[in-house]
């Protein structure tokens, strides 16, 4: 059975709600994510400082906003992301966002897996063959915060956060002394090219599945106001510092992987233990997503159990190449995940109000149509569109939900039409 806090098939319950600090936490470890400093430096060698830090600064504020939103629908109606999908999905349509969110976090989680065991292998000098041990105890390893559930989250945040801050700083100051200041920062000409829209786009995109499922924390927020703070701070501030800090020292000594980096500032330690740390605090919030979507998608209590089922095929995954698949996963997920959470907006506010009837209380379709029909094309504009993907998405699928509301309502259609 689940442990109190977890409520994988139902409102979270008003006694199992938390405090700002507790979610901010949460939400704060989530964000600092050494895939998000790959990303950041990527911005680093494209642009100069100040058009860098405008281009993070956009990117976060999309992405903060869009966490908020779902934050607030979170704490409203005590939700996760998978739960809200059956009010517009229907009761097994919402097994579409189920596999879909799962899918997302578990080749995340697959990604991190391989990352750690593949770097600590070259900063070590260990064996090539060490490789796949060292992915299963990671895999494996990294899935136990989750097993505890929420609490388990919050004692390592609490101590991993901190920690990451400090190392970050402390290796963006060594990078700007080696620069010779701000004005050698600045003076730095980028070597390689990007357009804005594309920059906006990866920095957006490389936590638009993240934010697409914060809700599994944020709905355990005392009050709407809460949830919308934590998000914001989090998001801007936690996933920002992130593409900030990976840019930062790239532009300082071209090179996007903030782990060479600090081998190249003399940090070779630190490196090791900012990687662990880093992983481990974002793997546990990442298999606990792939196990609530996974609950939720058979219709089982039992999330422990899916969490190290989970955990399994993710290592699976990672000793299958998942390492090298970062980009074109990353592209892919900035177009099919940002529409739910359009959907689900657009239903929330517009055909439901702003309240959700209880779960237990209502007989849902098998099938809403429109929910669905709404998704696919704003899945299908965002993969297609060359601005920033994720936005269009979450747009073109909510305008999409409303007009299909509104043609569904003004012929009249049967109830049993509209969404079967």
């Amino acid at each position: 059975m689940s442990s109190p806090g977890d409520f994988p098939l139902s409102e979270a319950p008003r006694s199992a709600r938390k405090g700002l600090l507790s979610i901010s936490m949460v939400l704060f470890s989530f964000t600092f994510f050494t895939g998000t400093m790959f990303a950041g430096g990527k911005l680093g060698m494209a642009f100069n400082f100040i058009d860098m830090l405008w281009i993070a600064a956009i990117g976060n504020s999309l992405l903060a906003l869009y966490a908020a939103a779902l934050a607030l629908i979170a704490a409203r109606s005590g939700l996760n992301t998978v739960l809200m999908g059956r009010f517009c999905f229907g009761e097994a349509g919402s097994r579409l966002s189920d596999f879909l969110l799962g899918f997302a976090e578990l080749g995340w989680y697959a990604w991190g897996t391989a990352t750690v065991a593949i770097v600590l292998v070259k900063i070590l000098g260990l064996a090539e063959g060490f490789t796949l041990p060292l992915m299963v105890l990671f895999g494996l390893g990294f899935s136990i915060t989750a097993i505890i559930g929420y609490k388990g989250l919050d004692v390592l945040s609490r101590v991993s956060v901190p920690l990451m801050c400090a190392l970050l700083v402390i290796s963006m100051y060594i990078a700007t002394q080696h620069v010779g200041g701000f004005k050698g920062l600045a003076a730095v000409i980028p070597n390689e090219t990007m357009s804005v829209s594309a920059a906006i786009t990866m920095v957006f995109g490389t936590f638009a599945s993240g934010a697409t499922q914060a809700t599994n924390w944020t709905r355990l927020s005392r009050t709407g106001r809460i949830a919308v703070i934590a998000s914001v701070v989090s998001f801007l501030l936690g996933n920002g510092l992130m593409i900030v800090a990976g840019a930062w020292c790239a532009m300082v000594y071209q090179q996007a992987d903030i782990v060479e980096v600090m081998m190249l500032q003399g940090l070779s330690f630190a490196a090791v233990v900012m990687l662990c740390l880093n992983l481990w605090t974002i793997q546990g919030p990442t298999i606990y997503n792939v196990a609530a979507s996974a609950c939720h998608l058979v219709r089982s209590e039992r999330r422990r159990t899916m969490t190290l089922i989970a955990a399994a095929i993710g290592v699976v995954l990672a000793m299958g190449g998942m390492y090298e698949l970062l980009i074109p996963f990353l592209v892919l997920l900035g177009s099919i995940i940002p529409p739910i959470g359009g959907v689900i907006m657009a239903d929330f506010w517009y055909r439901h109000r702003g309240q959700y009837p209880a779960l237990a209380s209502v007989t849902l379709p098998r099938y809403n149509l429109l929910g669905l029909t709404a998704y696919a094309l704003g899945a299908l504009l965002a993969y297609c569109s060359a601005w920033v993907a994720p936005l269009v998405g979450i747009v073109a699928s909510a305008v999409s939900y409303i007009v299909l509301l509104e043609i569904s309502r003004r012929f009249q259609l049967p109830r049993a039409q509209e969404e079967l």
